[in-house]
């Protein structure tokens, strides 16, 4: 077993991936964002069960090949006081395993999402953090967005008063779109399997529930939809629309799609209450538009001074560069920092940056309920 230093109190701290090769569709994401700001060290791996992948990226990323492993397995045995944290990026069926096995051997997880396949398999993971005492995260990136923040502080500070409706949509072209050769593009395989959850939920759905239960707090209760299949793969679900009820008398619509040409990632959400409403559109991510009860219409910019958008931690660069996608995950990614430290010192994690694996459970209970509206064409509770 190798033995490190432990590293000191205010060093980064020290993480392990699973998976995320130079390969795979999001591993250098987290690479960049988990760095961004100085928190996280990414000091052992086991990319990839490709023995070319793991050690290629190894090669890239300055891992040394000592701490390089060809199975998990290896890499949890012989990594025991060395990490603080193991991050799984392998494809979604494999969550399950994967965190289970990390967690019972001594490790906190982040965990990309959709957290697992199933309630069932979710539910699995959390009995595995309980017993083991281990925080269990998982990255919802999308609220990380400094304008998003906003939008939840302006919702916290009662700015629109009760909350009435929400209206989240993720339009995507990815089963439909070609290459300049007329060519069109291959998902990785699993993306093309539904299961008891529609594959497309796990990937976009899971990201606008978490939206909905980020801005509102509230719990889903009731849903109705519908799910079709207009792409390129047969009888693979593309496509979904629903009505969901939540607490508090919420009402919310979503809409996902990977067969919508045009759209490359139209990340929208409308927040409605009862004295006024603000619209985000991820494509313009510096600006939030707010109405107000008597017609008034404004458009904040994260370069005023007042907003919670402005704080230092976000301001990477001047006004006029804008923070996107992998500047969001490094602001998570500093949260969850934050919430492991918190959680090593005192045993347990307050932050309501810190995304629980609960909180990705519900998520899953509601998609599960979607699968049965689908085909009972009625409302479903989600339980």
């Amino acid at each position: 077993m190798i033995k490190i230093q432990s590293a000191s109190k205010n060093a980064p701290l020290r993480v392990a991936f699973v998976g995320g090769s130079v390969e795979s569709a999001i591993g250098n994401t987290h690479k960049i964002a988990c760095q961004m700001d100085d928190r996280w060290d990414i000091v052992a791996a086991c990319f990839s069960r490709s023995r070319e992948a793991n050690l290629e990226t190894a090669k890239q990323w300055q891992i040394p090949q000592d701490r390089v492993y060809s199975t998990a397995e290896m890499l949890y045995q012989n990594e025991r006081g060395n990490i603080d944290a193991v991050v799984i990026l392998t494809p979604t069926p494999q969550h399950c395993e994967h965190v289970i096995a990390a967690l019972d051997s001594g490790y906190s997880v982040i965990c990309e999402k959709a957290i697992a396949s199933s309630s069932a398999d979710a539910e699995k993971m959390l009995a595995a953090a309980r017993r083991n005492n281990k925080l269990l995260l998982v990255t919802f990136n999308y609220s990380g967005y400094p304008m998003m923040r906003e939008l939840k502080a302006m919702i916290e500070a009662q700015k629109l008063g009760k909350l009435q409706q929400i209206q989240v949509e993720m339009p995507q072209e990815g089963f439909v779109r070609e290459n300049h050769l007329g060519e069109k593009s291959i998902p990785q395989d699993w993306r093309l399997q539904d299961s008891s959850i529609a594959t497309v939920s796990l990937d976009l759905g899971v990201h606008l529930h978490h939206i909905v239960c980020f801005l509102s707090g509230n719990k889903p209760i009731s849903v109705i939809g519908d799910q079709a299949s207009f792409g390129c793969f047969n009888d693979v679900i593309d496509s979904v629309g629903c009505l969901v009820r939540y607490s508090n008398n919420l009402r919310c619509q979503m809409w996902y799609s990977k067969a919508a040409i045009g759209q490359r990632n139209g990340l929208r959400v409308r927040v409605f209450g009862e004295k006024g409403s603000a619209e985000w559109f991820q494509a313009t991510p510096e600006t939030l538009v707010l109405n107000t009860v008597d017609g008034g219409r404004q458009t904040l910019d994260r370069s005023n001074r007042t907003l919670v958008a402005n704080e230092k931690r976000y301001d990477r660069f001047k006004i006029g560069h804008p923070a996107g996608f992998i500047e969001a995950f490094a602001n998570l990614y500093s949260d969850m920092a934050d919430c492991l430290s918190q959680f090593n010192e005192t045993g347990k994690c307050d932050s309501y940056y810190g995304f629980s694996a609960l909180q990705a459970q519900e998520g899953l209970w509601l998609f599960e309920a979607l699968e049965r509206s689908s085909k009972s064409e009625r409302w479903e509770l989600v339980s």
